[in-house]
């Protein structure tokens, strides 16, 4: 049952617990009381320490932890000129409210947004480098009065600039040799609940939305790069912010979203059962990479339980198509989630051990 190329077996979602000594120091760079030339330093000799951890552990894709990032989506958007953030929206389901953006002009690809962290990982990694951003759908929040009515009175450009600043992002990229690329996405899997539902429907989103501008920003992507989506419910120093089955959502997500590969959180009752995997065409090449294994907290997961919800969910979607990876990231934010580096590390290791039991390898 060997797979070709990304996702692997054995993968992680990309974002991993910073060094204490890089935690403290992009806290004091916030507040002004520490250098960015001196934190990049920092940044530079804890992700190659990063690296070595992946690649000791057994994973064939390497992040660089998104050490770089004060958030996993807030850096990259507002480097998008004309976006900016604009603070949280109350919470509606959850033990948090998500990140808020508005868009007050036109949107701009001013300059290459990962294209130097990307090289940096590259250089210092002998296996596949993978990249993440934030989904383009992140930009769709607040509905009409998040976007400036001066620069798009018709929210149909706007969705195309969209679009058109990641196809560039994408591009430049693939040039630099990126084959692996995954979008970070919250708001599909805010519709899975249906007090969030209820605001996104308000702001006139809806799933095909989101899947017209994801195959639309993906739609010149470059040869040979494989675009995975990492569907999230919120993860905030180990808090969620919604919650519910990927019902609402499966059938639009399998088959009209044009990627290669969906990683899903599945490490408790919030995302409810695997029914919704039914949708996955069962004749197509893409993968599901199954979130077993919680990066929000310490206790690790049996070899026995995992085995046995990668059993259930191959009663829905072909065994040959899966893959293991923890729920989400173990830091969206630069503080990190409530687990101990040694709890990080076991985790990925017992992920790696288990695929590697059930499918013959890692890979």
């Amino acid at each position: 049952m060997e797979l070709s190329g990304p996702p692997f077996r054995a993968d992680h979602v990309g974002s991993l617990l910073r060094p204490a000594q890089l935690r403290t120091a992009h806290e004091q760079m916030l507040a002004g009381k520490f250098l960015l030339k001196d934190l990049k330093t920092l940044q530079d000799d804890a992700i190659r320490e990063a690296i070595a951890l992946q690649e000791a552990i057994g994973l064939y894709a390497i992040t660089d932890g998104e050490y770089r990032r004060t958030s996993f989506h807030s850096d990259f958007i507002e480097k998008l000129e004309g976006a900016h953030s604009r603070g949280s929206l109350a919470p509606a389901a959850g033990q948090f409210g998500p990140r808020a953006f508005e868009v007050t002009g036109k949107l701009r690809h001013a300059r290459s947004i990962e294209v130097e962290n990307f090289l940096f990982l590259k250089t210092n990694t002998s296996k596949t480098a993978k990249q993440t951003v934030p989904s383009p759908t992140m930009l769709l929040r607040g509905g009409r009065d998040a976007v400036s009515r001066e620069a798009y009175p018709d929210l149909a450009e706007f969705h195309a600039d969209i679009a058109g600043v990641y196809r560039e992002e994408l591009s430049q990229l693939g040039a630099a040799g990126c084959t692996y690329l995954q979008l970070d996405d919250t708001n599909f899997a805010y519709l899975c609940d249906p007090k969030l539902r209820g605001i996104f429907r308000e702001w006139g989103c809806d799933a095909r939305q989101f899947a017209g501008l994801i195959n639309a920003a993906l739609a010149e992507r470059p040869r040979g790069m494989t675009v995975a989506i990492h569907l999230c419910r919120g993860n905030s120093a180990g808090n969620w912010a919604a919650e519910g089955a990927y019902e609402p959502i499966a059938e639009v997500l399998f088959n009209q979203v044009d990627v290669d590969g969906y990683f899903l959180e599945y490490d408790d009752a919030r995302s409810g059962g695997f029914e919704p995997l039914r949708f996955f065409p069962r004749a197509s090449r893409k993968k599901i990479v199954l979130g077993l294994a919680s990066s929000k907290r310490p206790l690790l997961e049996s070899k026995d339980e995992l085995k046995r919800r990668i059993g259930e969910a191959a009663r829905y979607a072909p065994l040959e198509r899966l893959c293991l990876s923890p729920q989400c990231g173990f830091a969206s934010t630069f503080r990190g989630n409530p687990l101990g580096e040694d709890d990080q590390r076991r985790k990925l290791e017992r992920i790696v051990e288990v695929a590697t039991e059930v499918w013959g390898n890692a890979r």
